[in-house]
């Protein structure tokens, strides 16, 4: 044994004895001062910020950091997982952060592997989530192509390209790697918006040892504040444009996720205001409060869209303003006056006529709710009227639901039979997943949609909809986490046939790390979502139909470990294939055939406009004219 490796398990062994570097440093178990190679000193630093879980796929790019991890592991100081493709590891380590809490880094070699895993990165960077991704680079002496590098005789081409999604450093000396982990924190950590952050190791500067290294140098975290308010003055003009209007809407976003249920339903009852969600936060006050209208959006719903559509006064709280959050800015057609609460001042000014109240949400609200309990109360019959007309509203729209929950059927040419909707199916799967108390995660897609319509949660954190990037296959892959969280939770990931197809690593990786969980596969052979809109916008349909036949319950049991059950053609059928899958000790799948075709009972309707294809002018048209 080397006389390198037999200090870093001596350093690994005092660590984990000691509970943390800087015990072992204040005990005098560990000298201050050690000689340290990049790839630990990498390891420890990370260690430092509470990272212990690693997820991804070791390659030439990375042999040295994947040493160091190993002795790690073995010491019990982190915890590493090998799976099958990188851009599975990424979506694994933002579902870690995003349902458990946790904080994983993602790993990969250099080249296909890492531009695998950065594409993944598009989920934490859109939904505000904070994962370190370490990819491989190539070698600093230039002695001539690197394999997998970008070809070119360009300096540090894959920081360019990772610079354009977050924070990013390339360690091209060792001692590089004190401002890297500074950089990193201030991104993976930021209390005002997480996000990603990578950090390029060139593969011969990885094992390079720093001499007498400061331990003590390596950053230590500094207590952030939890909670950043706004200024009380900014409050009380909030309070003023409240009381000026009797039409108010609250709309929620991504980043209102955190947000104590009291806190909100209060401010609504003080406010006067109804309620809408964006498709990320179903759950934030009961499905069945009086002021909630559901979703709202370019698909919406009728209850969600009317309150957008007619209020005087819009509240928005923690969100970006994506295109199908508020319909390309075209839900807002009556709107006179913004109160925008959030933690960066580029989305609190997203819209015009607007006061921005930028600090964490919480926080906001409290002090809003203290300033409306101490003023004088009017009774004012235009709020209630108010509550009232958006109440028959959501009243229409639950009557809707319950049709198509009472009419599950349809005759499909393709199946040339009767079988389940995609909305009656869904409404059965989120039925059962209430029952036994389940996380439910949607698949982008026609899934994803008809998912957020149908989802009317009581408590926030039961249901995860990516819909920042709406990236396909981001649900399979996302049951992974629950096989590296400390406290895991029983997890449905709603798919498509599409979806399924892009990742199915997780039937291999889900058995090997022991993820209990389970997996329904909708399909109606075709790229439903795209069809719909090609079919509304151009009355054809393109290149998103196909014609194979596909065994996927045969598929998924070649994996041993994988329990697979036919979903059948009735919702009894599909039931008891739902209490079999949950009985299995592992990762179970459902497969479901669903309808797909112009009957109207098919689907859940599309409630508001859309920036895309050749709806563009009209829609662009009608944002010039509200002027927001």
């Amino acid at each position: 044994m080397s006389n390198q490796l037999s200090e870093r398990i001596k350093r690994a062994e005092v660590i984990h004895k000691a509970g943390s570097i800087l015990n072992s440093l204040e005990s005098g178990a560990l000298e201050q001062f050690q000689d340290v190679s990049l790839s630990e000193a990498l390891v420890l630093g990370l260690l430092n910020q509470g990272v212990r879980k690693y997820v991804g796929i070791f390659g030439h790019g990375t042999t040295d950091v994947g040493e160091v991890l190993r002795v790690y592991e073995e010491e019990g100081l982190v915890e590493v997982y090998n799976v099958r493709n990188e851009t599975e590891a990424s979506h694994t380590a933002a579902q870690l952060r995003w349902q458990y809490g946790e904080y994983a880094a993602v790993f990969t070699s250099i080249g296909p592997g890492a531009l695998h895993a950065f594409a993944g990165a598009l989920v934490p960077k859109s939904n505000g989530l904070g994962v370190y991704y370490i990819f491989g680079d190539e070698t600093t002496h230039n002695e001539g192509p690197n394999m997998q590098q970008i070809a070119g005789q360009e300096q540090d081409l894959f920081l360019r390209i990772t610079s354009a999604m977050g924070g990013s450093y390339a360690l091209n000396t060792p001692e590089s790697v004190f401002t890297a982990l500074k950089w990193g924190y201030n991104t993976v950590f930021n209390p005002s918006g997480e996000g990603p952050f990578f950090l390029l190791l060139p593969m011969n500067v990885q094992g390079k040892v720093m001499e007498k290294m400061n331990l003590m140098e390596l950053p230590v975290p500094p207590r952030l504040p939890s909670a950043v308010p706004a200024d009380m003055e900014s409050c009380r003009d909030a309070v003023k444009l409240i009381e000026k209007y009797s039409r108010i809407t609250v709309k929620s976003g991504g980043g209102a996720r955190n947000i104590d249920t009291q806190i909100l339903t209060r401010f609504l009852e003080l406010s006067g205001a109804v309620y809408v969600h964006g498709p990320q936060v179903p759950g934030l006050i009961p499905s069945g409060h009086d002021r909630n209208m559901t979703v709202g959006g370019s698909k919406g719903s009728i209850s969600g869209n009317y309150a957008m559509e007619n209020c005087d006064l819009l509240i928005v709280i923690g969100a970006r303003g994506v295109c199908q959050w508020d319909s390309s800015g075209t839900a807002w057609k009556k709107t006179r006056e913004i109160i925008n609460i959030n933690t960066r001042l580029e989305d609190a000014l997203h819209y015009n006529r607007t006061l921005p109240l930028v600090g964490d949400a919480a926080e906001v609200l409290k002090q809003l709710n203290s300033i409306l309990e101490n003023q004088s109360r009017i009774e004012n019959p235009d709020s209630e009227l108010w509550l009232k007309e958006c109440q028959t509203k959501r009243s229409e729209w639950d009557d809707f639901i319950d049709k198509r929950k009472s009419n599950p059927l349809l005759y499909d040419e393709k199946w040339e039979r009767k079988i389940l909707t995609q909305p009656g199916a869904i409404m059965c799967v989120v039925d059962f997943a209430v029952k036994k108390n389940a996380v439910k995660i949607f698949d982008a897609g026609d899934v994803q949609a008809n998912g957020f319509q149908i989802v009317q949660d009581d408590f926030p954190g039961k249901t995860y909809n990516e819909t920042g990037a709406s990236y396909m296959g981001f649900a399979v892959s996302a049951l992974l986490a629950s096989g590296m969280a400390d406290k895991p939770d029983y997890s449905i990931a709603y798919t498509g046939d599409g979806s399924f197809l892009m990742t199915p690593q997780i039937l291999l990786d889900a058995v090997n790390f022991g993820v209990k969980g389970m997996i329904v596969l909708f399909d109606n052979r075709k790229m439903a979502a795209i069809s719909n809109l090609q079919e509304a916008q151009y009355g054809r349909m393109f290149a998103t139909d196909d014609n194979v036949e596909v065994d996927y319950i045969r598929l998924a049991s070649s994996f041993k470990g994988v329990s697979a059950f036919d979903g059948g053609y009735s919702i009894s059928e599909l039931n008891l294939a739902l209490e079999s899958a949950y009985a299995h000790d592992g990762l179970s799948l459902v497969y479901v055939s669903v309808y797909s075709g112009p009957d109207e009972m098919g689907g859940l309707g599309v409630y508001g406009s859309w920036n895309v294809g050749n709806w563009c002018d009209g829609v662009q048209k009608e944002k010039h004219r509200i002027g927001l």
